[in-house]
């Protein structure tokens, strides 16, 4: 027979292709046997089975109690000072258009146009002092990684720096085989941490194509039409009843070379070739990306937006035990829709017209997603964090525009919820104009260790780069954020 190999040429794309499995590392055709493999590659990758066999070795705590993140991500870059940290005995040029309103924390003060999460904010943390001086946009990698060398605009290997969330799928494994460990909502690459060294194995699972959601433009229009949901569709004459009697099939080929097994292994790849099958075909994914199982009642309670709905979505995927989520809360896939450099400067616009229909909606979604985690038992396990990648300069006035901000990498706020943590209170505090940090500077690397104590993940834990060299998951001194345990 040919000896067939895959090229390093883009391949197309198929219900699973981002854990490559048509890439060399899991794809050799070069024999009858290979071939069995590579007809399985077209529905969920070759790669796939050393993916759950890598996590299942290097699972922590099995049968544990098992926790996961919600990240809100909102590209872009949100004003500190037009949400959580208002100033408002400033001049206007510094304090902004919005109106401060008080919390249920007595003294602290948020935007007006986050009443909402005002009214619940002892279930809440306000971080305002945190540290974002090497941190960039597009692609913005520093915070979702916790590493300030994962900045590609000015590193070379910035890419390389593994998300915190494919550190949490390596060194915990996945809860259960039949969904991956880390899920993103994705509007653009550049938006998201992959998992540079660790391989393309630990990548986001990308949710696009798993359910069906509201189709937005890139000024947040509803288009009318719907998007994705045709990832658990099989082709045409293959059926379920197919894809098992070819792994039947390379199952009986596999039993020909038990006699030479002597480690198991034989024994583990038919294990983990049945999981990956299961994860395709099983009923558990496709029912946590299903939202008309949702009742009525709940689904109208997040609202029909898209960024309402993968909320939702979010939700019922940490219940069906994905151990961390990503939205990427964006309409634009250049540098995020947060980004309000001013309102005559499209398509983000200004801080009044910009910003101000954005934050209702935030509002909405985020005291929503919180309280129904609550109401379900779920808020101790699942940690909720909402934040983008800095703040804005404390004085509008940018690109010739009287009402936007530009970016301000010296500060910026963020807020967290559930968990188990402590809340109810503000970590650090800026000067009177936003402008520095007066006490207590949080890093990325501080956020890091704070999610990997929550998710379980030792804190010297390390890992391999591409010269074979270990490196620390927390570097740069970075320490949980004491005031939260």
């Amino acid at each position: 027979m040919a000896d067939l190999r895959c090229s390093g040429t883009p391949h197309r794309r198929h219900a699973f292709n981002n854990y490559f499995g048509a890439d060399r590392e899991g794809l050799v055709v070069a024999s009858r046997r290979g071939m069995l493999k590579a007809s399985l590659a077209g529905i969920a990758g070759l790669s796939l089975p050393e993916l759950l066999r890598s996590r299942a070795e290097a699972r922590l705590r099995p049968g544990g109690d098992f926790k996961s993140v919600i990240l809100l991500w909102m590209a872009g870059g949100p004003s500190h000072i037009d949400t959580w940290d208002p100033k408002p005995e400033r001049p206007y040029q510094n304090r902004g258009p919005f109106s401060a309103i008080q919390t249920a924390l007595p003294g602290v003060l948020v935007c007006e146009h986050l009443p909402k999460q005002a009214a619940l904010l002892d279930r809440f943390t306000l971080i305002r002092s945190v540290d974002a001086r090497h941190s960039n946009h597009e692609p913005n990698t520093v915070f979702q990684t916790g590493n300030l060398a994962a900045a590609p605009r000015v590193n070379p290997e910035g890419d390389k720096y593994p998300a915190i969330a494919s550190i949490a799928a390596k060194f915990r494994g996945q809860q259960t085989p039949a969904v991956p460990p880390y899920v993103a909502f994705m509007r653009s690459r550049s938006h998201l941490a992959f998992a540079g060294y660790l391989g393309k194995r630990y990548d986001p699972f990308i949710a696009g194509q798993a359910a069906r959601l509201p189709a937005y433009d890139y000024v947040g229009n509803d288009t009318g039409q719907m998007t994705g949901g045709d990832l658990f569709r099989l082709p045409g004459e293959l059926n379920h009843e197919r894809l098992y009697q070819r792994r039947s099939l390379l199952a009986d080929f596999d039993r020909l070379r038990r006699d030479l097994d002597r480690d198991g292994s034989m024994e583990a790849l038919e294990t983990y070739h049945q999981q990956a099958l299961e994860m395709v075909v099983g009923r558990r994914a496709q029912q946590a990306f299903d939202l008309s199982l949702e009742p009525q009642r709940t689904r109208d309670r997040y609202g029909k937006h898209l960024w309402c709905q993968q909320a939702l979505l979010a939700r019922r995927l940490v219940e069906a035990g994905v151990g961390f989520v990503t939205i990427d809360l964006s309409y634009h896939p250049a540098s995020g829709t947060w980004d309000t450099h001013g309102d005559n400067i499209p398509p983000y616009g200004g801080i009044k017209k910009g910003l101000g229909p954005l934050l209702p909606l935030f509002d909405h979604l985020l005291t929503t997603l919180v309280s129904d985690l609550e109401e379900r038992g779920l808020i101790d396990k699942v940690l909720v964090i909402a934040m983008g990648e800095f703040g804005r300069t404390p004085n509008m006035g940018t690109q010739g525009s009287t009402d936007g901000r530009n970016h301000w990498p010296v500060v910026m706020s963020m807020c967290l919820a559930g968990g188990g943590l402590r809340h109810g209170q503000v970590i650090g505090a800026t000067e009177s104009d936003g402008g520095q940090i007066r006490q207590r500077p949080v890093t990325p690397a501080d956020l890091a260790a704070t999610i990997y104590r929550h998710l379980g993940v030792p804190l010297d834990a390390t890992y391999l780069d591409n010269r074979g060299r270990p490196r620390y998951i927390v570097e740069n001194d970075g320490q949980p954020v004491a005031e939260l345990f």
